[in-house]
C-alpha cells in the first residue's frame, strides 16, 4: 500500500496542478482540490514522502487554510461532483474516500453510504475498506492523534499499560475524542521502532521508551500548544 501511495503521488499530485488550484477564486473546486491536497499531504507524510521533498510546504499551508467552514449540503454538493468523476475509474473507491474525509474531517455513515450509492457499490465494501485503512476515521478526530503501539515488541515492553495510562489520563478509550477535541486515541501495529519499545505516536513525533508515570509530561506539550 505504502509504495502504491508514493507512485500514486507522482501522476496526480504535480506542484503545477496545485499551484494553479490555489490560485484560483470563487469557484467551487478549490475547496474541493484543498481537501484532496490537504488529505494526500497527510497520507504522503505517512509513508515517508515529506513535503521538503517536493518543496510544497508554502502550497500545502495555501491548501489548508482556503478550507472554511461550510454548510453540510454544500458539501455533499462537491461530494456528488467528486463521485460523477470518480463513477467510472477503475480504483476510484479509496481516492474518493480520501477527498470526502477531507471534506467532511471524517466518514460517518451516512457518507459512506453515499459515496457506496455514487459509485454503485456495496456498502460492505466501502465500509470494508474504510476499516481497513487506519488513516480513515469514522469519527471525528481530535487536533492531536495519539496511536499506541501494541505490535510484538511495545506490548511484551508494556505497551499496554501505556495504553491504559492514556485513556485514564484523557478519560476516553481508543478510537474516542476528548470533549475538547484535542486529542484522539487510536492503536496501531508498528512505527518501526522496535529496540526502544514501548512507542507512542502523536501526530508525527515518534516518543520511544514511554513509562506509563510520563504519560501526563508527554502530552503536557501538547496540551500546552493548544493553550497558545
Amino acid at each position: 500500500m505504502e509504495k502504491e501511495f508514493k507512485g500514486w503521488h507522482e501522476g496526480i499530485l504535480s506542484k503545477e496542478r496545485i499551484r494553479e488550484t490555489c490560485s484560483l477564486s470563487g469557484s467551487q473546486d478549490v475547496l474541493k482540490w484543498s481537501a484532496y491536497i490537504f488529505t494526500t499531504c497527510v497520507l504522503l507524510k505517512r509513508v515517508g514522502v515529506t513535503m521538503e521533498d517536493f518543496e510544497m510546504s508554502d502550497v500545502c499551508e495555501a491548501a489548508c487554510a482556503g478550507c472554511a467552514e461550510v454548510d453540510e449540503k454544500d458539501l455533499f454538493v462537491r461530494l456528488d461532483e467528486v463521485l460523477e468523476e470518480y463513477r467510472d475509474k477503475p480504483g476510484g473507491l479509496i481516492p474518493v474516500l480520501q477527498i470526502a474525509q477531507g471534506l467532511f474531517g471524517y466518514l460517518p455513515e451516512h457518507v459512506l453510504k453515499k459515496v457506496a450509492k455514487g459509485l454503485d457499490k456495496p456498502y460492505s465494501e466501502v465500509a470494508g475498506v474504510v476499516g481497513f485503512y487506519s488513516f480513515f476515521s469514522t469519527q471525528p478526530r481530535g487536533k492531536n492523534v495519539v496511536r499506541v503501539c501494541l505490535g510484538t515488541a511495545c506490548y511484551v515492553r508494556g505497551g499496554k499499560q501505556v495504553l491504559d495510562a492514556l485513556k485514564k489520563e484523557l478519560s476516553i478509550d481508543v478510537g474516542e475524542t476528548t470533549e475538547d477535541k484535542n486529542f484522539s486515541l487510536e492503536v496501531a501495529r508498528c512505527f518501526g521502532a522496535c529496540g526502544l519499545a514501548p512507542a507512542i505516536m502523536i501526530n508525527d513525533d515518534v516518543h520511544q521508551r514511554v513509562k506509563p508515570a510520563r504519560i501526563k509530561k508527554v502530552l503536557a506539550g501538547y496540551r500546552q500548544q493548544e493553550e497558545a
